[in-house]
């Protein structure tokens, strides 16, 4: 968080840096980077893992040839192998105001999420950038591509300066971004998705260039509300007062239309090749990572 703010995120300690680095990205695309990295590529070149092999042709490298199929065949063929190279990651932080809630925060949980799968990212030379939607401050609003574990102080002292806003406007955020962005890869969305039009908002990003994962994240007290009696609620983003009494009923009223709503997103998700992934704000930090971001495919 910024100076002017009362809430710090801590920084990782040097063991659990070590834990990460033994994590990686993955993405469902095959696509084709601008810098040798540690991913495969759909093009040939020289790295160490055997793809194929074709003809000699004339201005062939000679050290690429075959020796082996040329014993056996008496023909020249030149061995092809998988370039690997680097993906860009991108990281969407929501900071509109109602992620600014909860016990634990819901901001706080999405930019210590956000700031491991960006060291992750890092360590496995991928370029990572990273984007807080609703921030005015052009410097914290976005990150520009970052490439290398050296980045990665940089990379957390963005996160940290995120501040929460009063709203955002995120079905035009989301457009913005994916009208503006150059690289194709990974894109990771931290949010609480409280906005009318999450439908057309999520939509908007929808991009074949794109593999999207959305990071649902809600505070145990939104999944079950220890509210009772008469009470006024104030909506942090509108500023809207609104008067009710939590009795029994109105609390179970309340949970099965959370439940429709997230089996709703899971639907409109599923049909946009999404990867929805639900979570609650108190899940530690360590299962997140090693547990169920790898039975969703996200890391390996």
């Amino acid at each position: 968080m910024s100076e002017s703010s009362d809430k710090t995120i801590p920084l990782f300690d040097s063991q659990f840096l070590y834990q990460l680095e033994r994590l990686a990205i993955l993405s469902r695309q095959s696509v084709a980077g601008q810098l040798q990295g540690e991913r495969r590529s759909p093009k040939h070149g020289q790295s160490v893992e055997f793809s194929d092999f074709r003809p000699y042709a004339l201005g062939d490298d000679f050290r690429r040839i075959d020796w082996n199929a040329y014993a056996r065949l008496e023909k020249f063929f030149i061995k092809l192998f998988v370039e690997e190279e680097d993906i860009t990651v991108h990281l969407l932080i929501d900071s509109s105001a109602s992620m600014d809630w909860g016990n634990p925060n819901k901001l706080e949980y999405a930019i210590k999420s956000a700031a491991a799968l960006g060291y992750i990212s890092l360590v496995g030379l991928d370029r990572t950038t990273a984007t807080a939607i609703g921030q005015e401050n052009s410097k914290l609003r976005h990150l520009p591509p970052q490439r290398g574990k050296i980045q990665a102080h940089k990379f957390f002292s963005f996160l940290q300066n995120i501040i929460p806003v009063a709203r955002t406007d995120l079905v035009r955020e989301l457009k913005s971004y994916r009208a503006s962005s150059k690289y194709p890869g990974p894109l990771i969305l931290f949010t609480d998705l409280y906005d009318p039009s999450w439908r057309e908002a999520l939509s908007a990003l929808v991009d074949n260039k794109f593999d999207i994962s959305l990071l649902h994240i809600l505070s145990p007290d939104e999944l079950d509300p220890e509210f009772r009696g008469d009470l006024k609620l104030l909506d942090s983003e509108t500023n809207v007062e609104v008067e009710i009494t939590a009795d029994y009923d109105l609390i179970q009223n309340y949970k099965t239309n959370l439940t429709e709503w997230k089996i709703e997103i899971q639907k409109f998700c599923s049909q946009r090749q999404i990867n929805y992934i639900p979570l609650v704000s108190s899940l530690p930090l360590q299962e997140l990572l090693f547990s169920l971001l790898r039975r969703q495919s996200l890391l390996k």
